[in-house]
């Protein structure tokens, strides 16, 4: 006579396999959603890094209101925005236009990255963008913009136009 078991539930065995699976799962998920906050807030971090740029070529393309061109060279500095302090690095440099300088103003948090300004490592943007008054006089000049470096700029060609309304 064979004698019948009732089961009535789980081993202990299967419970810890059970349990082992649910870690396993919950740890793979905890860190899916910690990365996922590390990006959100890079993320953020980055948004604002371009914020300050921008604000900085607005401060120097209103000085032009004031007649002033920006003056070649680099500059840096640190200001407060969204409650953090950010680092930034500003270079102005002619460009083959006339009266057309460019800007480039590159952003990090303050302390990330160290002091050295010279380091192309660990800035969080980098923005360029235009300056100048004017394109000069139409006809001066023809820019040539796939031409080697240095001869970007030759006179017109001597052309007698025809006048207008004819």
């Amino acid at each position: 006579m064979k004698r019948q078991r009732l089961r009535r539930g789980f081993t202990l065995i299967e419970v810890l396999v059970a349990l082992v699976i649910v870690a396993v799962g919950m740890s793979a998920l905890m860190g899916a959603l910690s990365s996922s906050a590390k990006t959100v807030v890079y993320m953020q971090d980055k948004t604002f890094a371009e914020w300050v740029a921008l604000n900085q070529i607005a401060t120097v393309r209103l000085k032009l209101i004031q007649s002033q061109l920006p003056p070649t060279g680099n500059t840096n500095g640190d200001i407060e925005f969204a409650n953090q302090t950010w680092h930034w690095r500003q270079e102005v440099v002619d460009s083959q236009v006339p009266g057309i300088r460019r800007i480039d103003v590159k952003v990090r948090p303050k302390g990330v990255g160290g002091n050295n300004d010279d380091d192309n490592a660990n800035w969080y943007v980098t923005v360029s963008g235009l300056a100048g008054n004017s394109l000069g006089t139409p006809g001066q000049f023809n820019v040539l913009w796939d031409a080697a470096p240095g001869n970007g700029l030759t006179p017109p060609p001597p052309s007698n136009p025809p006048p207008l309304g004819k």
